[in-house]
């Protein structure tokens, strides 16, 4: 299975070591801890841009699969985008800056909170959504994923999932050149804030273990996230209307996460049940 999924993800051989130091004793004790549990188990999964939130979930998954015959479902908040029509909307009537997915407030928290709803009830018979990041639009529903049996453990990862909103003295002082420059009487972020604050915060109550991925420091994020879009490329070749960004775009897009991936980093390995530090290369380092 191991073997498998290496050669499928294109990941180096060094990738056994991070799974048996690292991986197999995370998905050993989410089972233990489910196990303890009658109904389904939520894991909620931080991390920045390019931090391997995807790979670690769906190692995670396949493993859970095979070794413990669990159905297991891995859902990301970036599938519940809203679409750019609905982005569009918000630009108009709130701010600019909200016609760029990303940020807490250009989700479908409604939808989200109805699929997670749905799972801990164990019910069956409905779809989870999926976005086209290639395109910067929902799939169409044929492309959603049908849940037709009960689910046991639901990983959700998402770059601002588990992060708690600001206060009004925090969000004074703008953090970049985006927001000095596009944001400087700060409705934007208070708006984030505010989204946050009571669409996402109350659901984080619905996760029953917490993953945080550390960072060293934002300015990874860049690199990380280039790496990304560039493998975004290279999958849709060809592709009419592609919306994959350029390194430049890629640069001003991080900045809109950089107020909320500094707060995270700050904040969640303090309340997180399990907390993998990152080097630059994303390789899980020992935090004495």
């Amino acid at each position: 299975m191991l073997s498998d999924f290496i050669k499928q993800h294109k990941l180096p051989e060094e990738f056994r070591l991070t799974v048996e130091e690292h991986y197999k004793p995370l998905a050993d004790r989410i089972v233990r801890l489910f196990n303890k549990k009658s109904n389904a188990y939520f894991v909620g999964i931080n991390g920045c841009q390019g931090s391997g939130k995807s790979t670690l979930t769906d190692f995670i998954a396949e493993y859970l699969i095979a070794q413990y015959q669990l159905n297991v479902v891995v859902m990301s908040l970036d599938d519940f985008y809203l679409s750019s029509t609905k982005r569009n909307q918000l630009a108009d009537d709130i701010h600019p800056l909200l016609s760029t997915r990303g940020v807490p407030g250009t989700h479908d928290i409604t939808a989200l909170n109805r699929v997670l709803s749905q799972l801990s009830e164990h019910r069956t018979g409905f779809s989870i959504p999926k976005f086209n990041k290639a395109i910067d639009e929902p799939c169409p529903q044929s492309q959603w994923i049908s849940v037709e049996k009960p689910v046991d453990i639901i990983l959700l990862e998402g770059w601002c999932w588990g992060v708690t909103s600001q206060t009004d003295e925090q969000l004074q002082t703008p953090i970049n050149d985006l927001e000095l420059q596009h944001d400087a009487e700060g409705e934007w972020r208070s708006y984030v804030n505010q989204q946050l604050k009571t669409g996402y915060e109350p659901l984080y109550k619905k996760m029953d273990f917490w993953l945080a991925l550390q960072a060293p420091s934002f300015d990874c994020v860049y690199q990380w996230r280039l790496e990304q879009e560039q493998k975004l490329q290279a999958k849709n070749i060809g592709l009419s209307h592609s919306k994959v960004m350029s390194p430049a775009e890629v640069l001003n897009f991080t900045h809109y996460f950089q107020r909320l991936t500094v707060h995270g980093s700050n904040t969640l390995s303090n309340s997180a049940d399990a907390v993998f530090h990152l080097d630059n290369t994303r390789h899980i380092i020992d935090i004495p």
